[in-house]
């Protein structure tokens, strides 16, 4: 198993030092779901939420979400991020709302937290406008799906 990075010889926590690590094209996608009451899911998919329209609004957020990580985890680097998408999708079987993040970035160090930060941000963003009328509703499944980039190379989930 890796070695926890973000302690001190003495356990004590600390923001790893990257500046000897080499510059490298770096990609993450995360996932995840909002599950919800299926009148809720139709509400949202006829665009009646009176906070307006929730998947753009919790796209947005997604986004500002991955540019603001390092400000929300504290030991994540600031970066220079230079794509951010974030795609949600309605699916009628679960029923609720699907959550695709990918982040990429030039740098020394990855983006599967600004990844994750997306997605969570996204979802929480969709109870948000939506909890009026469901408050029931649940966040889930939130993982990082692929990690392309740096030392250790590409990750896939199974």
């Amino acid at each position: 198993m890796a070695e926890l990075t973000h302690f001190d010889d003495r356990g004590r926590a600390h923001m790893v030092d990257v500046s000897e690590k080499e510059e490298t094209e770096r990609i993450a996608i995360s996932k995840g779901h909002v599950a919800m009451a299926t009148e809720t899911f139709k509400v949202i998919s006829e665009g009646r939420v009176g906070k307006g329209d929730v998947l753009s609004v919790a796209q947005l957020a997604g986004i500002m979400g991955a540019k603001m990580t390092s400000s929300l985890i504290p030991l994540c680097h600031p970066l220079s991020i230079s794509k951010v998408s974030v795609e949600l999708t309605l699916d009628e079987n679960l029923p609720g709302v699907q959550i695709e993040a990918a982040v990429k970035t030039t740098g020394r160090t990855g983006v599967e937290m600004e990844a994750l930060t997306a997605v969570s941000t996204a979802a929480l963003t969709i109870y948000d406008m939506a909890k009026a009328i469901d408050k029931e509703m649940s966040i889930g499944g939130i993982r990082l799906v692929l990690k392309d980039g740096g030392k250790s190379g590409r990750y896939e989930a199974q």
